[in-house]
C-alpha cells in the first residue's frame, strides 16, 4: 500500500508518518512548510528527518501540478495539511479557506481523475461548537454563543437557553449537529462536506478523524496558531507562568499526538473495507476530560516551574466545554488510546518543541 501523507512534516502529520513508516508502510510527504507551522524549518533539515524509505516532496496542496505529481503510484490519501487554531483575527479568513478548503477541493479533484477512492481526512472537534449540554430541567440543550458582556462580567458557564439555569457538560457524539462558531470551525465543517461530495460523486470512501485537543513533542513553538497545550509549555521554557484564560474550569479532552497518530494507521487500515460513497466520522479523544487549569498545573509542577496564572482573559470564538465520546472509534475500528493524561503530561513537561 503506497500512502500520499499532506502535511506530513507538521506536528501531527509528522507523527503519522513515522507511524506509518515503522509498520513497513511505503509513505510519501506533501508539505508546504509554511511558516506558521514551520517557523525554523528548512526543507533540507525536513527531509534529514525523516528515515529512510519516507519520499519528501515540498509543495502545496493548493497547487494542481504539485498534487497530480503527488498522487502518482498512490493508493490511499492521509489529508493533514491545514491551517489551525482559532487565528488572530478575521484577517485570517482567507488564509484559512484557502488552505483547508481550496486545498481539499484541489486535492479531491485530482483525486477523482486519477480514480483515487480512500481517503483520511483529519477533522476536529471545533465543527460541534460547544459540547454537549443538560438542563435538569429540559433535558439535553444547545446554549448559543456567548456574549462580550458576560464573558467580561466573568461569567463564563454557558446558560440553559430556555431558562438561564445552570448546564451539566456531558460527552459529545459524532451525530450531535455541527455548529461552527469560528472562521477556522467553518472551515473544517467545509472539508468534511467536501469529501461527502467527492465521496457521493466519486465512489469514494471517506474516514475523517475529529482530533480534540492534541498534544506531544513537536508542537510548533511561540505561534499565536499552536494549540494551548504548546502556550503554556512554551511559557515554562522562558520560565514564565502559564496564562490562563477565563477561570481555567474550561473542559477538554487532551490526547496525546501518538494516539492520533495510530488512529490514522487504524483508518487507512480500515477505509478500504468502507462501501463506496460510505463517509464515516469518528471523534478522537483519550475519554479522560480534563480541564484547561488542571492541565496546565500538571505541566508546570512536571516542569518545576511557576505556577499557572488565572487571568480571566477570553477568545469571543472560544467555547466553554467540549470533549469527546470517542466510543464508535473503539468499537468499530478496534482503535484504544494507550498514553494516560498523568504520563503525557509528564513527557511533554520536558520534551522539545518545534523550533525551540
Amino acid at each position: 500500500m503506497n500512502i500520499l501523507v499532506t502535511g506530513g512534516a507538521g506536528f501531527i502529520g509528522g507523527a503519522v508518518v513515522e507511524r506509518l513508516h515503522t509498520q513497513g508502510r511505503r509513505v510519501r510527504v506533501l508539505d508546504a512548510l509554511l511558516p506558521a507551522a514551520h517557523p525554523a524549518g528548512a526543507p533540507s533539515a525536513v527531509e534529514a528527518a525523516y528515515a529512510e524509505g519516507v519520499e519528501f516532496r515540498v509543495g502545496d496542496v493548493r497547487d494542481v501540478e504539485a498534487v497530480e505529481s503527488a498522487l502518482d503510484g498512490i493508493d490511499v490519501v492521509c489529508h493533514q495539511a491545514a491551517m489551525v487554531g482559532l487565528g488572530v483575527n478575521l484577517d485570517d479568513a482567507p488564509d484559512y479557506v484557502g488552505c483547508n478548503d481550496l486545498g481539499t477541493a484541489v486535492l479531491l479533484s485530482a483525486m477523482a481523475r486519477r480514480g483515487l477512492t480512500r481517503l483520511v481526512l483529519a477533522g476536529s472537534m471545533v465543527v460541534y461548537g460547544e459540547g454537549r449540554y443538560e438542563c435538569e430541567r429540559h433535558g439535553e440543550v444547545a446554549p448559543g454563543p456567548r456574549s462580550r458582556s458576560d464573558l467580561d462580567a466573568g461569567l463564563f458557564e454557558p446558560p440553559c437557553p430556555h431558562c438561564g439555569a445552570s448546564l451539566k457538560p456531558g460527552l459529545v457524539g459524532e451525530d450531535a449537529p455541527l455548529d461552527p462558531r469560528n472562521v477556522y470551525a467553518a472551515s473544517k465543517v467545509a472539508q468534511e462536506h467536501l469529501a461527502s461530495a467527492w465521496a457521493r460523486a466519486s465512489g469514494g470512501r471517506v474516514v475523517t478523524l475529529r482530533y480534540h485537543n492534541v498534544y506531544g513533542p513537536g508542537m510548533p513553538k511561540d505561534t499565536p496558531y499552536a494549540g494551548v497545550a504548546s502556550l503554556f509549555r512554551s511559557a515554562l521554557a522562558r520560565g514564565e507562568a502559564p496564562r490562563v484564560f477565563e477561570d481555567g474550569g474550561q473542559r477538554r479532552d487532551f490526547v496525546h499526538v501518538d494516539d492520533v497518530a495510530g488512529a490514522n494507521a487504524t483508518a487507512i487500515a480500515a477505509v478500504g473495507g468502507f462501501a463506496e460513497g460510505e463517509v464515516r466520522a469518528y471523534n478522537v479523544g483519550s475519554g479522560d476530560a480534563h480541564t484547561v487549569g488542571e492541565m496546565a498545573a500538571a505541566l508546570a509542577r512536571a516542569h518545576g516551574g511557576p505556577a499557572p496564572r488565572v487571568t480571566g482573559e477570553y477568545r469571543l470564538g472560544d467555547v466553554r466545554h467540549i470533549t469527546a465520546d470517542s466510543s464508535r472509534l473503539r468499537d468499530e475500528l478496534g482503535w484504544r488510546p494507550e498514553v494516560s493524561f498523568a504520563e503525557g503530561m509528564r513527557a511533554f513537561a520536558v520534551e522539545p518543541l518545534r523550533g525551540g
